[in-house]
């Protein structure tokens, strides 16, 4: 049984860098970005949204952290 767990995480990981993988030859097209008045340089799309990616699987995780945290003191007196 760990074993099936393992050849299928390993399965799911693959198929995750095969469709990354994908993505990033598909998108190959240049855009240049823009945001409150900032214009970013000649990205291809697909490091521009890998970019939105891992920015968003840092920020998450710190949102939550932060408001687990404040919930927690707010329970407490004092």
């Amino acid at each position: 049984m760990r074993n099936l767990k393992r050849v299928v995480l390993a399965v799911f990981v693959l198929l995750l860098v095969l469709a990354t993988l994908a993505f990033v030859l598909e998108n190959q097209q240049s855009v240049s970005l823009l945001f409150l008045g900032w214009s970013g340089p000649q990205l291809p799309v697909s490091l521009a949204m890998l970019f939105a990616l891992l920015m968003g699987m840092l920020i998450g995780p710190l949102l939550g952290w932060f408001i687990k945290r404040k919930s927690l003191r707010s329970n407490y007196p004092g």
